[in-house]
C-alpha cells in the first residue's frame, strides 16, 4: 500500500461523511474567516487613511501652530523638553498669522514650493441657478501654490494667480463633485459661471481634476479660493498654514531644518525657547492611525487562535470516534499486508484534508467580508497574501496535532482482535 493510495482512501471517506466532515469544516473555516477577515479589513483601512493624510505626497511637509494630536494631562506654565529648551505655555497656542506665513514664504530661499493656506468652512451647501450641492462642501483658502503642494491638478480653466490672492477678489476652483452636482453631465460648463457659496458669489475660474474619496475624506467636494477672501468667510480658521514641496525627496530632511530655522525668527524665538510650532511630514497622520490598527490585528489573529484551538479539540474527537468505528476497517487493511505506516498516513491525511478544507473556506470567506467593508471605504480589491499564507500553514498544524494521536492509536491496533471487533 503506497502513500497516493493512503492518501487517496483518506479522501474517500472524507467525501463519504458528509455531516462530519461538514461539521469541523465549519469550525475551522469561522476561525480563518474572523482572521482574515479582520485583517483584510484593517488593510483597506490602513490604504484608505494613507489616501486620506499623504495627498501631499512624500516629499512635502507643513508647518502649522501646534501638532494635529490629543494631548493628555496638564501642563505647567514653564517646563523643560527633551532637549533641554524652556517651554513658554503663552506661546503653544499662539496661531500663525497671515503677517508670519508671508514672511516665511517671502524668507524661505530653500528650492522649494511655498504654500500659504487657511482652512475654511465645512459641511456648506454651494447653488448654481436652481440646483445646489449637499451640504458636504469644504472651502479652503490657497495661494498660486496650493494646488501643486496639495497633490491636486486642474482639468479646466486657470489656477488661482498673485492678483487673486492678493486682491482677495470673488474667484475660486472647484472639485469635481461640486461640479458634477451644479452643472450635471456637463461640469466644463462651470468656467466662467457664477455660483454661490451661501449667499456670497464666486465666479468659477478652474475645475479640479477628479482625486477620489476615501473612507475619511471627500476631497472632490472642495471650493478653493484665495486665502485672504477665505479668512473673511464666518467660521474659518483662525490660524494659517504653511506646505512646503520640494523637488525631490532626498531634500526634504534638509528642506525641513531650513524651514524650522527661518520659523523660529519669524516666531523671535531665542536659542534656548523650545519651538512653538509644528513641523509635520505629510505621512504623519497616515503612520499614527496605521499604528493604531496595528492593535486590531493582533485581536484578529487572537480571536483566530482561540477559534482554531477549539476546532482542533473537535477534530481530534471526532477523529477519535472514527478510529472506533472503523477498527474493524484497520484490523482488514492490515490482514492484506497493511502496514501500521499505511494507517497512521490514512487517519493523518484525512485530519489534514479535513483542515485544509476548512482553510480554503474560510479564506474565501475572509477576503470576500473584508473587501465588502472596503468597498464602503472606496478602496481597491485586498488580498492579505501573507496572511493567507499563514492560515493555511496554521491549519495544516491543527489537522496534524489533531489528527497524530488518533492516527497512532490506530496504527497500534492488533489485526486479530481488530477483524473480531463489534
Amino acid at each position: 500500500m503506497t502513500t497516493l493510495d493512503s492518501f487517496l482512501l483518506a479522501f474517500r471517506i472524507v467525501r463519504g461523511n458528509k455531516l462530519r466532515t461538514g461539521i469541523t469544516v465549519t469550525i475551522i473555516a469561522f476561525g480563518i474567516m474572523a482572521l482574515i477577515g479582520i485583517i483584510t479589513a484593517t488593510q483597506a483601512m490602513n490604504q484608505s487613511l494613507k489616501e486620506s493624510f499623504s495627498s501631499m505626497g512624500a516629499n512635502a511637509f507643513s508647518i502649522r501652530y501646534k501638532e494635529s494630536t490629543i494631548r493628555f494631562g496638564g501642563r505647567r506654565n514653564v517646563t523643560l523638553t527633551q532637549r533641554g529648551k524652556k517651554e513658554k505655555v503663552s506661546n503653544l497656542d499662539k496661531f500663525i498669522r497671515r503677517e508670519d506665513a508671508e514672511f516665511f514664504k517671502a524668507n524661505f530661499k530653500f528650492p522649494s514650493w511655498v504654500s500659504i493656506y487657511l482652512r475654511g468652512p465645512n459641511n456648506q451647501e454651494c447653488h448654481y441657478e436652481d440646483k445646489k450641492t449637499n451640504p458636504v462642501v469644504s472651502v479652503m483658502g490657497g495661494d498660486e501654490n496650493y494646488v501643486l503642494v496639495n497633490g491636486l491638478n486642474i482639468d479646466l480653466g486657470r489656477n488661482l494667480n498673485n492678483l487673486d490672492v492678493q486682491s482677495g477678489r470673488n474667484v475660486c476652483l472647484v472639485g469635481s463633485n461640486v461640479a458634477a452636482k451644479l452643472f450635471g453631465s456637463h461640469p466644463e460648463k462651470c468656467i466662467d459661471k457664477i455660483i454661490r457659496l451661501g449667499s456670497i458669489p464666486y465666479r468659477v475660474i478652474g475645475l479640479l481634476k477628479t482625486k477620489g474619496s476615501s473612507g475619511l475624506s471627500r476631497q472632490d467636494d472642495v471650493i478653493i479660493t484665495p486665502y485672504n477672501n477665505c479668512r473673511r468667510l464666518y467660521n474659518s480658521s483662525s490660524s494659517y498654514f504653511v506646505g512646503v514641496m520640494v523637488e525631490n525627496v532626498s531634500e526634504l530632511d534638509a528642506a525641513v531644518g531650513e524651514a524650522e530655522s527661518v520659523f523660529r525668527a519669524v516666531r523671535k524665538l531665542q536659542p534656548i525657547d523650545a519651538d512653538n510650532f509644528a513641523i509635520e511630514k505629510s505621512d504623519k497622520f497616515a503612520e499614527l492611525f496605521i499604528s493604531f490598527l496595528s492593535g486590531i490585528t493582533g485581536s484578529a489573529a487572537v480571536i483566530g487562535m482561540i477559534t482554531l484551538i477549539g476546532a482542533a479539540i473537535g477534530l481530534m474527537n471526532i477523529m477519535l470516534v472514527a478510529v472506533n468505528e472503523r477498527t474493524k476497517e484497520v484490523g482488514l487493511i492490515k490482514a492484506i499486508g497493511g502496514k501500521s505506516k499505511n494507517v497512521r498516513q490514512q487517519f493523518l491525511f484525512e485530519s489534514v484534508i479535513i483542515s485544509l478544507m476548512g482553510a480554503i473556506i474560510g479564506i474565501i470567506l475572509g477576503i470576500t467580508l473584508g473587501n465588502i467593508f472596503a468597498s464602503f471605504l472606496s478602496t481597491g480589491f485586498v488580498v492579505p497574501w501573507f496572511w493567507v499564507i499563514i492560515g493555511i500553514v496554521i491549519c495544516t498544524i491543527v489537522g496534524l496535532a489533531a489528527g497524530i494521536y488518533p492516527a497512532m492509536k490506530a496504527a497500534k491496533l492488533n489485526p486479530i482482535v481488530a477483524l473480531r471487533y463489534e
